[in-house]
């Protein structure tokens, strides 16, 4: 899990406003603009002209946006949006000494495309078919390491004094555009894009490593099942989703273990086994790296907001 690193508050005196006050940083080929709100607040409508990545950075939001359901917005999540989207967002907590934070950070359309063009030219995808591309459909995602850091890259050039901030920028666009399609097109793998079905060499080793979480998955089977050496497997898998094939399946585990935690009676130990993981300590040690909190912990969150 990535998180985007606190940016420096608006001093008092120089707020205009104490909900969804407003820096911005223009650039090129992109805008910065750093949210900031102080008390308890419903309803309130943002709408960006250029497809958006936004990002919060401290408290918690409420999101709506046209076509997902509402959804509580934290830390070391991404939301994008296409140009023209219309958001309607609450802030149920915020409060002076407690402020949300939240960065929106809006593309050029041009660079987006020939990113996504010089990727297909000289990096083609696994499957002759399958292209490089962003989905501009609402992705609500949850933040890997690779992408919070290119952000924090963003927000780091945008803010500084340097005559030379607009290339550095366009080189970070770059990059940010990669790892967004990198989770996109996982999210893709995973089924979680119906609009975009995947038939790619990797959908069968999906399929295999979901039905079989529980055992000790053997990587030469992965293998044989895309027909690919180790080296190419891992090269490629890498490039196309930004993670390796055994990250992928630590993923898988711990989607699985969330949804037995939030559904199920069983304990933390029968859960351990049941999604693949020798030992309950390495559970619990490899589930609070990925999710910021224990299984315990995680699932008494759960619990209470069901209160």
């Amino acid at each position: 899990m990535g998180f985007v690193n606190h940016i420096q508050l608006t001093a008092p005196k120089k707020l205009l406003t104490d909900v969804e006050n407003r820096s911005v940083y223009n650039l090129n080929n992109c805008e910065l603009n750093v949210f900031e709100t102080y008390r308890i607040a419903e309803k309130v409508e943002l709408t960006f002209h250029d497809m958006v990545i936004t990002s919060m950075v401290r408290g918690k939001k409420v999101m709506q946006l046209q076509g997902i359901d509402r959804f509580d917005y934290y830390p070391g999540e991404t939301v994008l949006a296409p140009a023209g989207s219309r958001m309607y967002i609450d802030f149920p907590e915020a409060q002076q000494t407690n402020p949300t934070q939240c960065i929106a950070l809006t593309l050029d359309k041009r660079i987006i495309a020939s990113t996504v063009d010089f990727l297909n030219e000289y990096y083609p995808r696994a499957t002759p078919y399958e292209n490089w591309s962003i989905s501009h459909q609402v992705s609500h995602l949850k933040n890997n390491a690779a992408l919070a850091d290119v952000i924090n890259k963003m927000v780091n050039v945008c803010t500084e004094k340097n005559i030379t901030k607009d290339i550095l920028a366009d080189l970070a666009l770059k990059e940010l555009i990669v790892r967004l399609a990198q989770i996109q097109h996982l999210g893709q793998l995973e089924g979680n894009f119906k609009s975009i079905p995947y038939h790619g060499p990797f959908q069968e080793i999906s399929i295999y490593i979901n039905a079989n979480l529980r055992s000790k998955i053997d990587i030469d089977m992965l293998c044989k099942k895309a027909c690919m050496s180790r080296t190419q497997l891992f090269r490629t898998f890498k490039r196309e989703y930004g993670i390796t094939p055994v990250q992928y399946i630590i993923r898988e585990r711990i989607k699985k273990a969330k949804t037995l935690l939030a559904n199920s009676g069983q304990t933390i130990q029968q859960i351990s086994m049941e999604t693949g993981f020798d030992d309950v300590n390495n559970f619990i040690k490899i589930f609070k790296k990925c999710e910021g909190a224990t299984p315990g912990a995680f699932r008494l969150k759960l619990t209470t907001h069901r209160c």
